[in-house]
């Protein structure tokens, strides 16, 4: 038995229980929907939002016909949120230009928003069966052990790419590229790989020549850059909060969140901050501040308040207790929570 049959074998039978596989022939919307959550996102991290985006939308006309707001909202702690952007103009693109009907090539696919290379592949292979390479993180670690390229990773996804398209089979192909991800994710792990559990085993080079702990090479982690930030939290005299969106931040996407000043690498004084305030008024700065890691940089917010604004016309106030109906990230939560424990911490303090 060739390495190729093997692998579909042990596929056969030891393939994850996965809510996007539904055995048969794949739902194109059901596939790109998981492969677009699972970017930079883990797999037990994505099933609960999987579920709960197909029983909000079950079909992509539903979807697409979708509020952006109530979409941004269900996506809310997936993190990396232009792709929900990207997702729900996707759906829209593909009703209005492709008659509801994704494409079945990886070209029409990769023209669509939000779909990359690897995507494109998975789709192609996965829901309409043609012999595409699919090139994850786990396929690309198992195939630099199996062909025990050492190389840097901006040259092994070019090698590994090509590599895995030699090998895709016309039978099965979407098989194939699933396994490929599972064998990563289940046997050939970052640490510790189950080498005596893998289907690819005899002829794997990186086992042969003792390589396994050492491929693929790893990038020098580089330093996440620490940026500063001011967050203003304009409370109205009913108790309503001001949110804003951040518009072309490709981190928040369309999320909202509380109005800042520009992240710097110096920190900001109250003064400074002032010029970028939403509105002119009696700002006090409260004590302690913010931190929030994204993956390639990190923010430390300090907080003004001002309290007992009267709104303007245009101006976006949402009811304090509607939060968690609202598409906030995780960031706008921590300034949330800042500010609540400050309040709580002043409270008890008056009492003393």
């Amino acid at each position: 038995m060739n390495p190729v049959d093997r692998l579909l074998a042990w596929y056969d039978r030891h393939a994850r229980e996965l809510p996007w596989r539904t055995g048969g022939a794949s739902d194109p919307y059901r596939v790109w929907l998981a492969e677009v959550m699972l970017q930079q996102t883990t797999v037990p991290v994505v099933i609960p939002y999987y579920r709960r985006f197909l029983e909000r939308w079950p079909t992509l006309a539903a979807l697409a016909a979708a509020d952006r707001d109530d979409v941004l909202a269900l996506w809310a702690g997936l993190g990396y949120y232009a792709r929900a952007t990207r997702l729900h103009e996707c759906a829209r693109v593909v009703v209005r230009d492709h008659a509801g009907r994704f494409p079945g090539t990886v070209a029409e696919l990769k023209g669509l928003p939000g779909i990359g290379t690897y995507t494109a592949g998975a789709i192609a292979a996965i829901a309409f069966d043609r012999p595409e390479a699919a090139v994850d993180g786990n396929v690309e670690r198992v195939m630099a052990r199996y062909l025990a390229v050492d190389e840097p990773a901006h040259r092994l996804r070019r090698i590994v790419a090509e590599a895995v398209s030699d090998m895709v089979p016309r039978h099965r192909p979407g098989d194939f590229a699933q396994a490929l991800m599972d064998l990563g994710s289940m046997v050939c792990t970052p640490r510790a790989p189950r080498c005596g559990a893998c289907p690819l085993d005899g002829e794997c080079r990186a086992r042969q020549r003792g390589l396994v702990d050492s491929l693929p090479r790893r990038s020098p982690r580089k330093r996440r850059p620490l940026r500063q930030a001011m967050a203003f939290w304009l409370e109205s005299a009913d108790g309503r909060v001001m949110l804003t969106r951040r518009r072309g931040q490709s981190l928040l996407g369309d999320m909202l969140e509380v109005p800042s000043t520009p992240w710097r690498d110096d920190a900001w004084t109250l003064g400074e901050a002032l010029a970028h305030a939403p509105r002119a008024g009696s700002w006090s700065l409260l004590a302690g501040s913010v931190d929030h890691a994204f993956t390639h940089v990190a923010v430390t917010f300090r907080v003004a308040c001002h309290q007992g604004f009267v709104p303007a016309a245009g101006d976006h106030w949402h009811e304090r207790d509607a939060f968690p109906a609202l598409a906030l990230p995780a960031m706008t939560w921590k300034i949330i929570d800042h500010v609540d424990a400050a309040r709580r911490e002043t409270g008890e303090n008056e009492r003393r």
